[in-house]
């Protein structure tokens, strides 16, 4: 709820700096915050996915010491 409210302040002073009142910026800043906490984590999961993989597959191109 904080996040929220802190998100439409700053989306609010960021639409005020084009001289409009500020309220598509607040609803903006409130729904992207909400946003921002369900994708983070699906972004994070795919992230360490990819950088497991490209362990994987950095590992498996070794070639053997001889």
């Amino acid at each position: 709820m904080i996040g929220q409210v802190l998100g439409a302040i700053v989306g609010s002073r960021i639409d005020r700096s084009d001289g409009d009142s500020g309220i598509k910026g607040a609803v903006l800043g409130a729904v992207g915050v909400s946003l921002f906490k369900r994708v983070l984590p699906l972004a994070l999961l795919i992230g360490g996915g990819l950088a497991a993989k490209r362990a994987y597959e950095r590992q498996r191109n070794v070639s053997p010491v001889v």
